[in-house]
């Protein structure tokens, strides 16, 4: 008699805890379906959006996703990242909807104190008028509640005002598993369906669907210089100072975004599995160690929020 091979109970765990998490998932994408008539997934090419359209193929395929693409580009993203995007969407063959910060300040609805200031807070304004252009009532985010406090707060159907903000003390019960997308004209829901993932059940995620990365979150050779706790790249956005040491570290993203914000951390993971056992040690947010436009204040991301911001 052949002997069934199982594996190991901490594994058979593991995937039962992702695949819970999964269905969940499945199951808010599918409530936004229903309940929206004209929704978006917010795609960047980062790993959280990444997770989010292998959860929108497993929602919605063999049949076409019953959403567009969308990202805000401040035209100073990782260009890693970017191929990743452009690549990915093609190769689902989903319509792709990108709308640049550049457009904004072509359009004076965007100006910059000065040409060096970083544009990833003004991506609200570029966000509002993509829906009003579109006039989606809902857009898919990836957000999740671990990221840092303000995500915190946010209900998995985050309600939107007719101006596109966000108002904690202005937010709907959410009993039982149950949303509510109701809108007026004007008014939108922001929809995070891995709201309840942490950064490892993503990473974990990404190793049980073997899932392909831009290279950027693997750990390479970069010049950094430091700046406190935190290492900021070596860019023609980001040059170093007159006095500045550069340094050239192995180093990884955690998360990506806008270069003049976004930095890396030391890192020798240049595999999903070390990645994941370093995720495992660390007792640090990955916005708290790598977005410096965090770095000012605990309250940076909540009034972005209230701005707009997804």
């Amino acid at each position: 008699m052949t002997a069934i091979l199982q594996p190991p109970a901490t594994e058979l765990g593991l995937s039962t805890h992702l695949r819970q998490l999964e269905a969940e998932a499945i199951y808010i994408m599918r409530e936004v379906a229903g309940q929206c008539a004209r929704p978006a997934l917010l795609f960047s090419g980062g790993k959280d959006s990444i997770v989010l359209l292998r959860l929108a193929e497993k929602a919605f395929r063999p049949g076409r996703f019953p959403f567009p693409l969308v990202h805000v580009d401040t035209g100073h993203n990782y260009p890693e990242v970017i191929a990743y995007r452009d690549h990915r969407a093609a190769e689902l063959g989903e319509r792709l909807i990108v709308r640049s910060v550049e457009d904004s300040m072509a359009r004076g609805t965007v100006v910059l104190r000065s040409a060096d200031e970083s544009r990833n807070r003004y991506q609200s304004v570029t966000l509002l008028e993509t829906i009003a252009e579109f006039e989606f009532d809902c857009c898919i985010g990836g957000a999740r509640r671990d990221e840092e406090k303000a995500r915190a707060k946010e209900r998995v159907f985050s309600f939107r005002d007719r101006h596109g903000q966000w108002d904690p003390k202005n937010q709907r019960p959410e009993l039982w598993n149950l949303y509510n997308a109701q809108v007026a004209k004007g008014e939108n829901i922001r929809a995070f369906p891995i709201s309840n993932w942490t950064e490892l059940d993503v990473w974990q995620y990404i190793a049980l669907e073997k899932l392909p990365l831009p290279s950027i979150y693997f750990a390479h050779q970069r010049p950094v210089v430091r700046r406190g706790n935190v290492l900021v790249p070596v860019t023609p956005l980001t040059p170093p100072a007159p006095d500045a040491k550069v340094e050239t570290l192995s180093v990884r993203y955690r998360t990506v975004g806008d270069i003049t914000c976004t930095a890396p951390v030391e890192s020798t993971a240049d595999t999903v599995e070390k990645i994941i056992h370093e995720t495992a040690a660390t007792t640090i947010t990955e916005r708290g160690a790598t977005r410096l436009d965090d770095q000012t204040s605990d309250a940076a991301m909540e009034q972005r929020k209230k701005e707009g911001y997804f």
